[in-house]
This record gives C-alpha cells, structure tokens and sequence, in this order.
C-alpha cells in the first residue's frame, strides 16, 4: 500500500467531525471525576430498564436508537482535554448505535427474569471510556416472544433527567414511525444543545460570582456527613425508599400551593431541619440540583443534553422563627439566585473562598416515567414498568419524586453510612413532612425531628434522676482559705516557674485594682488573651 493510499485508508477510518464544542460546568465536573477514577464503578452510569410486553420488531428499535443518534449531536459527543488542558465535546457527523440483543428463550421459565436483572447488572458495571462515543448503549433482552427488558445505559455527562425522559419518549415515537413506513423527518426539528452552550459562554459572570459571594458571606464552616478524603475509592451506593402516603402528600401539595412555596422548597426546608439536627449545626449547606434550562434560550424545553447544576443551598436556622417565614425566605433567597444558576460549583467556591462545603445531595425531580405515553408513541406496544438506575459521589443523596405520593430514594456509600442511619433520616425526613401542613406557625425548634421512642430515651433513660446539688462555696471564698491555711504552698507549677498561694494572691489583687482603675464592674465583660503560663490564673483570678 502506497503513502497516500495508507493515508486515505486512516483518515477514512476516523470519524468526520462535525464541531468542537465546550462543556457545561456540571460536564466539567463529571469529566474530571471520569479522569480522577478509572478502576472503580463509575458512579455517573445512568440505566434506566423498561419492561415491555407484546411483540416487539427489533430491527426497527434498532432503526430508531439509529435515528435519535442522527437527531441529537450531543448524544454522539466524545470528552477530551486539549493539549493546553482545555476540555472539549467532539462530534462525529455519524456513529452507529452501540444496540445489542440478549435472548433468553432457551433458559427455564423461572431463570429469566433473574437472568435479565443479572444482565442489566452486568450492564451498568461496565465503564464508557468518555473519549470513545456513543456513550449510550441499547440493550434489548427478549424473556419470550412478548415479554422483553429494554435497557438505555447513558453517561450522566450526555443527559440530565429531564433530557433522559425526552429521549425516551422520542425514541418509541422513532419506533411507531418505523412500525408505520416513516423515519425522523416526521419529527419537528431538534433544538441544537450548542445553543445553550453559547448563551451560557456569553454570560456576564461578575453579578453571578457577587450573588453567591453574598449568600455564602458570613459562612464558617462546612456541613458533612464524614470527614473529607479526596483518595476515597468510589463504591456503588445502597438505594433505600421511602414515601409519604398517599393522603399525606396531597394535603402537602394542596397547603404548599396556599401558601404560595413550591414542594421543592418545603422539601429543602425539612431537610435543612433534619440535617441541622443531626450535624448539630444551625448554619447548614446541602447540594441542590437545579434544572439549569434558562428560558431565554429558544426550544431550551425540549433540548437533549446536561443542563442541570450541582449548587451549594444555604439555610441559616432560627429556632425562633415559624416554620412558615423560614420557606418564605429559603424561597425568595432561590429564586434571587435563579439569573445565576450556570456558574459551576468550583467557580461558585472559589468567589465566596470556600472549600469543600457540603457532602450530602437533594435532588427533586417531576419527570416520572410516562409509560402510557410511551405506549401511545410505541403504536400499543406494552410499556409496563420502568426502573431508573442512578448515583453520586457523595456520602449521602436525596432524590425526590412528586406523584400521587412523595417518593425519597436515598443512595448512600455503605463505607460511611449504616443503613440504620439512612433508615433514621428517611423517617425524620417523612416526619417533618408529613406534619408540615399543620405547623407552620411553630418555631422551627419545636418542630418533631426524632420520634417517640428517641424522645423517651433522651428525656428519661439518658437523663437520669434529678439532684438537689449542694450549695457551693464561691471560687474566692475558697481561694482566700486556701491561702490562710497554706500561704507558702505552692499554687502553680508553669515550666519552671512556681506561685505559691501567698504569690498568687498578690499578684492577682495587683491585677485587680488595676482592671478596676480601667474600668472593669461587675457584670462587665474582660477579654483574656493570654497563652497557658501562670499570667493566665493571675489574669483569671484578677477578673474574678
């Protein structure tokens, strides 16, 4: 093969790009955890799994997850760093969907359904190499001839959950075209994700860094639920869900939309209580997700790509105030923060001078599975079931699901977290929740975080039998004594100097009738700033 043939053949075997395009803060961020970590599971590997029943032509979902990758560029996007340390999204003019088909007719009846949940394990384990596209897998496991599992495995840095459900539901749209004889030119078309990429490059960032300095000013130290370890091997979490019944969570939704709040902010409230309680702070900071789809730029609705944002929430906690002021305040301080919510979590840190500041997540999401929708798309094919499969980084995440109940899914790292724990925060979490409606006019430190069997045990087994202390000398009548009998004992012992009680009182008495010239009364208030050496117990008694 001659020079140029070889060069024909290699530039022929590379994909065309079609543009080089820059990430968002929150794909920033998931880059650089890709990059930190290459062994251990990828956290960031997002699944959801569909249960399907009736017949089901595989060619055309082939054909369809062919065409949702021609529609949406950045569903075909690779991450690399420049050689200038630069991150960058490419995208190829063309890849092919990576679809793969799992039949499990031949095994017994009774194996299947355990079969596939292993095959969907096997699945999520498997790592993207972010810089190999597509990063999205379609796998069709068939358990007979109506009865399948379609699984859609896609790297977090692609898609948020808002997009995921888009994606989803164009994609059995693309299926009831191919069912029909049509393609995707039926469909409207896509709202490029790049436009959102350029409004957010073009923004002003000097009012967004002077937002966050503002609500992050007089912060002192970080809310966390384990100790920092930036060597921490990641672990895939431990789900755990809650919920709040039925007629709880209506009547939760009906007194929110009296008082004029979202749920999210009542949910943010409630956690903020439960965390402050058992961090034992009243200044707390949590992540909080936000949707990140600025309505200035146009079809950002219905847009495919990762819009949201990881930011810090703040919740100064007042005892003293209603519970109904401190949602109005944590919504207002929200939505003044709305215009700058694109700043990313390292630059919003950075502005304010913090560090690490938060280690737990509270995610709120409103786009639950349509599986009626879908089945509509699909041209009646049996959408049963759907299952999403999700995780972070952190400690401890929050994901809130408003249906007919309040779903919380709690993912934990068992390496700091025990599931008693995380069984503990759920209930105080529905606890809080459930009462919410009826509360608003108490103050937040009467609200009922522990339940009645910890209320007992701190108020009657660890409190123990109530004495009458004696009555105590005074400190100085003590001391005085103490000099009568022993005036050359000696008192203090500071490296090698040494006080008797004769020496100390002295001293101190010196001392005393000098604050008194300065001004110092009874009731006043004398700084000391001294280190440990016997100036200190002079000082001490002095101000006594």
């Amino acid at each position: 093969m001659t020079k140029a043939a070889t060069t024909a053949a290699t530039t022929k075997a590379k994909p065309r790009i079609e543009s080089i395009l820059p990430l968002s803060p929150l794909q920033q961020g998931l880059l650089f955890h890709a990059r930190y970590d290459t062994q251990g599971p990828d956290v960031y590997t997002m699944q959801l799994a569909l249960d399907i029943e009736g017949e089901l032509d595989a060619e055309a979902l082939r054909g369809a997850c062919a065409a949702l990758l021609r529609r949406h560029a950045g569903l075909r996007a690779a991450f690399r760093y420049r050689k200038n340390g630069e991150p960058v999204q490419l995208i190829p003019f063309e890849v092919a969907p990576d679809f793969t088909v799992v039949d499990l007719t031949g095994r017994p009846s009774g194996e299947r359904a355990r079969a596939a949940d292993a095959v969907a394990a096997e699945d999520r384990a498997r790592r993207f190499d972010l810089a190999r596209p597509p990063l999205i897998r379609f796998t069709l496991v068939s358990q007979g001839a109506d009865r399948h599992q379609f699984l859609v495995t896609v790297h977090h840095i692609l898609v948020d959950g808002w997009s995921r459900a888009t994606v989803i539901g164009e994609l059995f749209e693309l299926y009831g075209l191919a069912r029909r004889g049509s393609d995707e030119r039926a469909l409207p078309p896509v709202a490029p994700y790049r436009e959102y990429l350029t409004w957010v490059a073009a923004q002003d960032r000097t009012a967004a860094e002077a937002a966050w300095r503002q609500v992050l000013d007089g912060l002192e130290e970080p809310t966390l639920l384990a100790a920092p370890d930036p060597t921490r091997a990641p672990v895939v979490p431990v789900a755990t869900r809650a919920e709040l019944p039925q007629e709880q969570t209506a009547a939760l939704v009906r007194w929110a939309r009296e008082r004029g709040v979202t749920v999210n902010t009542v949910v943010q409230a409630a956690w903020a209580i439960v965390l402050g309680r058992l961090t034992g702070r009243d200044d707390v900071v949590f992540g909080g997700t936000v949707s990140g789809r600025p309505p200035q730029v146009p079809g950002v609705e219905s847009m495919v790509g990762l819009f949201i944002n990881t930011l810090p929430v703040r919740v100064a906690l007042d005892p003293a105030e209603r519970f109904g002021a401190l949602l109005e305040r944590l919504q207002d301080q929200q939505a003044g923060l709305m215009d700058h919510q694109y700043l990313g979590l390292s630059d919003v840190l950075r502005t304010a001078g913090h560090g690490e500041l938060f280690d737990t997540l509270l995610v709120f999401e409103n786009y639950p599975v349509d599986t009626e929708g879908l089945r509509r798309s699909a041209g009646g094919l049996g959408v049963v079931d759907g299952r999403n499969h999700e995780g972070t980084h952190y400690p401890l995440s929050l994901t809130v699901g408003l249906g007919t109940t309040l779903a919380l899914d709690l993912a934990h790292r068992p390496d700091l977290l025990d599931q008693e724990q995380v069984d503990a925060l759920a209930a105080a979490l529905l606890r809080v929740l459930g009462e919410a409606a009826s509360v608003a006019e108490l103050p937040v430190g009467r609200l009922r975080v522990s339940d009645g069997a910890d209320e007992a045990l701190v108020l009657g087994a660890w409190a123990g039998e109530a004495e009458v202390a004696p009555e105590l000398e005074p400190l100085l009548g003590r001391f005085a004594r103490q000099v009568a009998a022993t005036p050359d004992a000696t008192a203090v012992i500071s490296g090698d100097e040494r006080l008797s009680y004769a020496e100390l009182d002295a001293r101190s008495n010196r001392l005393a009738r000098l604050l008194l010239q300065r001004g110092a009364r009874a009731e006043g208030y004398v700084a000391v700033a001294l280190p440990r050496t016997a100036e200190l117990l002079v000082a001490l008694l002095a101000v006594q």
